[in-house]
């Protein structure tokens, strides 16, 4: 199977947990602290997969100069962009609650475009992870975006349920985004094959930058406002976790 199409079922694979957690959230009442917590082990998984798996490469790589200039770009043209959603109605993408009633009409698009954004990173970075000859896929990575993704997607369909969104609507969101999310895997492996040392590099930074922004915006608030007291013990287990998996896959 061609290197890209692998990276697309990987990153499809990654982003097929939104609409397994959209379907668990939509049908079946999960409490809100059992969700905050999964989403808090997510977000430890993520801060490990970019610790050592993204900016450790990157540096190897790439160097100081490259990594920490495309470290600060991902993170500078996330937090542009989330801006620009959040003021169209897309602030409480990630909310199970009430949060997601208060949007403001024609809220649905920016929500469903603020999910995009959060997955975007993630899912080149797989797709990247390809193009280390003999490596193969990072399972740290896919196992990060999927952690991750199944928490965003039970949140936000319980939170769009309550706010009277149809199911096609909720179901269409999601498994578009898993969707566009195996694509922006295999586009990241076709665009960056060949590509130096430095470019890729380069690239496993601005993701870095911008899933750390996207973590502290989003996840780690979110996780925080419901597990409370547990939320940090909960982070340090995911990112030990995912340590263990990269240092026993390595």
């Amino acid at each position: 199977m061609p290197l890209s199409l692998q990276a697309g079922v990987w990153g499809l694979l990654g982003g097929s947990a939104l609409l397994i957690g959209a379907v668990v959230g939509w049908f079946a009442a999960i409490p809100a602290r059992l969700v905050a917590a999964v989403m808090a082990f997510g977000s430890g998984v993520l801060i490990s997969a970019l610790s050592f798996e993204l900016m450790d490469e990157a540096y190897r790589q790439g160097g100081f100069d490259s990594t920490a200039a495309g470290f600060l770009a991902g993170a500078l043209v996330y937090t542009m962009a989330n801006i620009a959603i959040t003021h169209r109605g897309g602030a409480h993408r990630k909310r199970s609650g009430h949060q997601q009633q208060r949007a403001e009409e024609g809220a649905g698009l920016a929500i469903a475009v603020g999910a995009l954004l959060d997955g975007i990173p993630e899912s080149v970075v797989i797709g990247v992870s390809l193009l280390d000859p003999g490596s193969g896929v990072s399972l740290v990575a896919v196992a990060a975006v999927f952690l991750s993704n199944v928490p965003e997607g039970l949140s936000s369909a319980a939170g769009m349920r309550r706010a009277g969104r149809g199911r096609g609507y909720v179901f269409g969101v999601w498994g578009g985004i898993a969707l566009a999310s195996g694509a922006a895997a295999m586009l990241g492996n076709i665009a960056l094959a060949g590509a130096s040392p430095e470019w890729i590099a380069a690239t496993n930074a601005v993701a870095a930058g911008a899933i750390l922004a996207m973590l502290a915006d989003t996840m780690i608030p979110e996780a925080f406002e419901e597990a409370r007291d547990y939320a940090g013990l909960i982070t340090v287990g995911g990112f030990l976790a995912a340590f263990m998996l990269s240092r026993l896959g390595g």
